[in-house]
């Protein structure tokens, strides 16, 4: 079952990537440890639910769309975190971390209507959920959270540009 292997394969480098990022804390400059431990705690969430979604997936063999939806709702606001913790030693406001925590959340609730709830109006609200969706794109390439990145330059370019390219084809 090559869908239920994929869950498990996901699963356990989601696992590798939490270890790495808790027992590697301490080997990073103190003003990143909270970002290093949020993206520990993404991987780790994400592979909670990759666990879950395989059993799902053996036990239906069908999407398991809730617990996607489940695991998004968490980490892609975690996620937005990350964007703030890196780009705050630049002078990112809270506003900036609000902002885009908003704009996910929107992004994905309305997602998750159109593709569960309210299937036959998906149109409407995929179309809500990808002008959400843009507008962060907008933010984090364009907008102020690029400006703050190129500002600090260095580590934070190259973390802030990794985060976007994340989003960008992850997301």
């Amino acid at each position: 079952d090559y869908v239920a292997f994929t869950f498990f394969v996901g699963c356990m480098a989601m696992l590798a990537a939490s270890a790495f990022f808790f027992l590697s804390m301490g080997s990073f400059d103190k003003k990143w440890r909270t970002s290093i431990l949020v993206s520990g705690l993404i991987t780790f969430i994400a592979a909670v639910h990759y666990w879950y979604m395989r059993d799902y997936w053996a036990a239906f063999e069908e999407s398991p769309t809730f617990f996607r939806y489940v695991d998004w709702i968490l980490t892609v606001p975690l996620m937005c975190v990350e964007f703030f913790l890196i780009l705050k030693v630049a002078g990112a406001k809270k506003s900036l971390m609000w902002r885009l925590i908003v704009l996910s959340v929107v992004m994905l609730v309305t997602g998750y209507l159109g593709e569960a709830v309210y299937r036959d109006q998906a149109q409407i609200w995929g179309l809500i959920s990808g002008i959400a969706y843009f507008v962060i794109v907008y933010d984090i390439w364009l907008g102020k959270a690029k400006k703050l990145a190129e500002s600090a330059g260095g580590a934070v370019l190259k973390a802030h540009k990794t985060l976007c390219w994340f989003v960008l084809v992850g997301w």
